[in-house]
């Protein structure tokens, strides 16, 4: 079988069509290169140079393996740093999940500088709820996902990303959408009120009613939804009001009005990322640093936008 030493010599004399230019370029004498030529022919049965005048020229054979041989040559080329890639994990397949409230923040900036900066790497997304995402990252179906807390589960490892305020969905028509300042979370007290799922979408469900035993409040619930874009959908129907992560200002729907809430203190929604302790895939530990990168200047907005808001809150309340 010929050499991968071999083919290079012989495109290198094909491409100068001289022995001395293309030993130069190998950075060999002249000898070894004839000899790996001679070989090469040997090997594949054929001459690949005229010999019979003094000029250089290629053979029918060797024009027609000429081809060929460059392709073998891209080809290892590219093996080569394609296996070196993957220790630094510019390459492989990480399947991620997600969930619906995150696509509306951090995911459509991590997609794109991961398209940018990891381009060799595969990146399988897949929307669910915390609670699956967390069931298929312990079984290996998923390799990296975006949820809610708690991460309980000793084999995995989590780190917060950003946590988020809660913003008043309300209709268009409300009066609380058109009153001069900011809706205090006591507004909401027996007013039909659009819930979070208590079991597909737990998180959220216990974080306003914790919010809602805090304030001493008790809003009538009309319905419960477990997707951020459906509850606001909802409200733009008119069925009730509803508090939503401040990510939700992305959706961007008609007919709805997002305001700060005053009553309701800090960022109570978080987001954090997890994955399986021990795993040792290179492509995931570079997606995750991304994640986290992204998610950092997520909450660089976030920060700016509390502080707008409370500035907002701040005059509301002199």
């Amino acid at each position: 079988m010929f050499t991968l030493s071999q083919l290079e010599s012989f495109v290198a004399v094909a491409e100068t069509m001289h022995y001395g230019r293309a030993a130069q370029r190998l950075s060999i004498s002249q000898p070894p290169l004839s000899r790996r030529i001679q070989l090469l022919e040997r090997e594949l049965g054929v001459e690949l140079f005229d010999r019979s005048g003094r000029a250089v020229r290629l053979t029918t054979a060797g024009h027609a393996f000429l081809g060929d041989a460059r392709r073998i040559l891209g080809m290892s080329e590219q093996a080569t740093l394609t296996v070196r890639r993957v220790p630094t994990g510019e390459t492989g397949t990480v399947a991620m999940g997600f969930t619906a409230s995150s696509a509306h923040s951090v995911l459509d900036a991590f997609v794109a500088a991961a398209r940018s900066r990891l381009p060799g790497v595969d990146l399988v997304l897949r929307e669910r709820v915390s609670g699956t995402q967390l069931e298929e990252l312990r079984s290996g179906e998923l390799d990296l996902v975006l949820v809610r807390p708690p991460v309980r589960d000793t084999g995995l490892a989590h780190r917060s990303l950003y946590r988020e305020s809660l913003l008043a969905a309300i209709p268009i028509g409300h009066p609380l959408a058109a009153q001069e300042h900011l809706p205090h979370v006591r507004d909401l007290d027996g007013e039909p009120f659009v819930m979070y799922s208590p079991a597909e979408a737990r998180y959220f469900y216990e974080v306003l009613v914790g919010v809602f035993r805090g304030a001493g409040i008790a809003p009538r619930y009309v319905q419960h939804l477990s997707q951020v874009h459906t509850i606001m959908a909802l409200v733009r129907a008119g069925l009730g009001l509803a508090l939503v992560p401040r990510a939700a200002e992305a959706i961007g729907l008609d007919g709805v009005v997002l305001r700060p809430v005053r009553g309701i203190d800090g960022e109570p929604v978080e987001l954090v990322t997890a994955w399986r302790a021990n795993d040792d895939n290179p492509a995931m530990h570079a997606i995750r640093d991304l994640v986290v990168e992204v998610a950092a200047g997520f909450t660089k907005t976030s920060a700016a936008q509390q502080q707008h808001s409370s500035h907002q809150l701040t005059a509301d309340q002199q």
